[in-house]
């Protein structure tokens, strides 16, 4: 189990937390955040998911108006930066994967770092490939890192994911379910370990993963999870579970209560689109 007080997290990443208003709450008016869309690819299919482009009345993560090259990512981020000089932590959510489309990723961080060397950068990933790109990112100086998991028993993973796609091979089922889990246990495992912090998504799926949520809450803490975001299912058209149930706003507050097991938790996440500016 990991060290509950966090002691190997130098006190200048906690501080950048302090700008960060995904990480901490009391900060949400305080600074601003803006997601670029360089990374479109993704690597697994999620029954709750379909990707759309160009739709500027849904507000739900996977959604952007336009995917950017690294090159027009910078173009953007030095306009807002312009403008909004609170500016101060820069997202990669997708709208595929952040770590699928890592070299474009990659440079977009690289080149803004240039730009803005005291920049916050964080990342949001399915963590299919975070083994495989961890010592990339603790290399790249990326101290913020959401993964999102839903469950940590294959048997239920199968009944969330359709397939996943990795090193050229299509897994489905329970065995898909099994890989990524098996990647994101050590992709996490490493990044804890190195002074990361991490906030782990779980998406409330009414009659698939709600009871099994708390033991998800139970396993990322043993794990060193910094902070936990238990986010309601948006319907999205087109997608398996696009008929499926929401949990209510009531429920989704008393799962929060329910593992809160010594680990922050996010009370009012958006759900933003992956190119939010604000």
């Amino acid at each position: 189990m990991r060290n509950s007080c966090f002691s190997n997290i130098p006190l200048s990443i906690l501080e950048q937390t302090q700008k960060h208003p995904c990480y901490s709450v009391e900060v949400h008016q305080q600074f601003a955040v803006m997601h670029l869309p360089v990374a479109p690819t993704c690597n697994i299919q999620c029954n709750y998911c379909n990707r759309s482009f160009d739709c500027i009345n849904e507000n739900r993560p996977g959604v952007t108006s336009e995917n950017l090259t690294p090159a027009l990512a910078i173009e953007n981020y030095r306009g807002v930066k312009g403008k909004i000089a609170e500016l101060d932590v820069v997202g990669i959510a997708g709208p595929g994967d952040a770590l699928a489309d890592w070299q474009q990723t990659k440079e977009t961080i690289e080149q803004i770092k240039k730009i803005d060397p005291d920049i916050v950068f964080c990342l949001s990933t399915n963590g299919l490939l975070l083994a495989k790109y961890a010592p990339e990112i603790v290399q790249l100086g990326i101290h913020h890192v959401t993964v999102t998991i839903n469950a940590v028993n294959p048997v239920i993973g199968a009944q969330i994911y359709k397939f996943v796609l990795y090193e050229g091979m299509k897994y489905e089922g329970l065995e898909a379910a099994q890989l990524l889990y098996k990647q994101q246990l050590a992709g996490i495992e490493y990044l804890a370990d190195h002074g990361v912090l991490i906030k782990i998504n779980v998406v409330m799926l009414k009659g698939i993963n709600d009871q099994h949520i708390p033991d998800v809450v139970k396993k990322m803490k043993e794990l060193g999870a910094f902070i936990i975001n238990i986010i309601p299912l948006i319907p999205a058209p087109g997608s398996s579970f696009a008929e499926n149930p929401q949990v209510s706003e009531q429920e989704i507050n008393e799962m929060r209560k329910r593992c809160q097991l010594g680990r922050q938790q996010v009370r009012d996440c958006g759900q933003c689109r992956v190119d939010k500016v604000g």
